[in-house]
């Protein structure tokens, strides 16, 4: 399937919905195009809404990191919302949970920019025990 990408702000924070996979080839290219614009347009903060991706393999996780580090260093951050169970395992497995952020709602991922608000931070070591305990 191939990745569709919509891009929205919501209170000064670029979200970028994605649809479908993040994988090597034209699917990494765009998801890096859009990324670039995001950061180019905007300021460097960015939200990926990750509900509607289905699969990311390595390429498309190599793709991200360079992302996020790109955004980093224009003083911003990439943060992830609503991974599917296989992205999130993904994700802990590699490692990169120390790299990215995660929020379940998007509404705490928004509000983590923004220092005086509340947030619900995804409890990574809670989900990793429920995996042990499938």
């Amino acid at each position: 399937m191939r990745l569709e990408i919509n891009q929205r702000e919501r209170e000064g924070i670029v979200l970028l919905d994605l649809k479908g996979r993040i994988t090597a080839g034209e699917e990494v290219g765009a998801f890096r195009m859009a990324v670039e614009r995001a950061a180019v347009e905007h300021p460097p903060n960015l939200i990926l809404n990750l509900q509607l991706t289905d699969f990311i393999d390595s390429t498309g996780l190599g793709g991200m990191v360079m992302c996020a580090t790109r955004i980093a260093k224009a003083g911003g951050a990439m943060k992830l919302t609503h991974l599917n169970r296989r992205n999130l395992e993904l994700i802990v497995l590699t490692k990169l949970d120390t790299i990215f952020q995660v929020f379940e709602d998007e509404t705490d991922a928004v509000n983590s920019f923004f220092p005086d608000r509340q947030i619900k931070k995804f409890d990574i070591l809670a989900f990793v025990r429920n995996l042990k305990d499938e």
